[in-house]
């Protein structure tokens, strides 16, 4: 039987005047939208360091920012410089499971673990994270994307968990309801349900989910597309043992009754609490959800509560 989700190594918090690196791994970014978030970063004391290829757009292949070469660079070497106390993914988009087997991860796993923020595409590397380093990270929004700019909510969740952890350890907006009522404890995975199911049988994948408190969300997949890839997930027998399911959000999924129709549908049989519209993903809030942690979820409460502060 493969071993519970165990609990991954937690960096330090951050504090004013500290050094953070952004990158990107996955899309292009635009030069406007990040430059507005490097300005927020600035207002929060933070010195933040842009890598030389963010704004980078491959020459051939117009979805990735710059080669896959060198996205991994620029992630490795921020991972690895000394003076850099965190990590931010600019935006998601589609390319980091191109360049994950190309970081240095020998040299990551030396540098220790460090603050690393990011959802959508990058749910590919929070798993390689976990796995080949047993780094914790945060689910959380990238200074490039609208809703980082947009909603002050989801800027307050970011802002307290890097520098007051200890404040944010109750999660949930007042959307959360119980899909499937109950409560259960468990290490916190998950991210972006279509790159979970496509890291299924990928070197150094995640063998399981047993015993973890998974989170899922999505974009842009029609309500059967997102039973293919939860009927992917059920018949690898990745779910088997999962402890509990915490539901974000659906963007552009479709009508929200046909989602959720689907979802009960597949994530009802497992027989574990769920617990849906949180307040995590690509929504109009994106709470910040810290990753490799253990918690408990009380889908009647609609709170999913971490056991220990987010950092150190």
């Amino acid at each position: 039987m493969t071993a519970p989700v165990p609990a991954l190594a937690r960096p330090a918090r951050l504090r004013p005047g500290d050094r953070v690196a952004v990158v990107a791994p996955s899309g292009p970014v635009p030069g406007p939208a990040l430059a507005a978030g490097l300005d927020v970063l600035r207002g929060w004391g933070l010195d933040p360091v842009v890598a030389p290829h963010v704004l980078d757009t491959h020459p051939d292949i117009g979805h990735l920012a710059g080669t896959d070469r060198d996205r991994a660079r620029d992630l490795t070497e921020a991972w690895c410089d000394p003076t850099v106390a965190g990590v931010l993914c600019a935006r998601g988009g589609y390319g980091a499971q191109r360049m994950v087997d190309l970081l240095d991860w020998t040299a990551i796993r030396a540098a220790g673990p460090k603050v690393f923020v990011g959802y959508s595409d990058v749910t590919a590397l929070h798993e390689a994270l976990a796995v080949r380093a047993g780094f914790a990270a945060l689910h959380g929004p990238m200074p490039a994307v609208s809703v980082f700019a947009d909603d002050p909510a989801t800027r307050e969740s970011l802002r307290a968990t890097l520098f007051e952890p200890e404040t944010v350890r109750v999660l949930g907006l007042g959307t959360a309801r119980p899909l499937v009522p109950g409560r259960a404890a468990g290490v916190t995975l998950g991210g972006c349900v279509s790159l979970l199911a496509a890291d299924l049988a990928t070197p150094h994948a995640r063998p399981s989910a047993r015993g973890g408190l998974l989170l899922l969300e999505d974009v842009g997949e029609e309500p059967y597309r997102l039973d293919r890839i939860l009927t992917q997930l059920l018949r690898s027998g990745w779910l088997d043992g999962v402890a509990g399911v915490a539901l974000g959000s659906w963007a552009e999924c479709g009508p929200y009754e046909e989602v959720r129709a689907v979802l009960a549908d597949r994530l009802g049989g497992l027989g574990v609490p769920v617990v849906e519209e949180l307040g995590f993903g690509h929504g109009p809030t994106a709470l910040t959800v810290p990753l490799g942690l253990p918690a408990v979820l009380d889908a009647d409460a609609g709170t999913l509560t971490v056991d220990v502060p987010a950092l150190l």
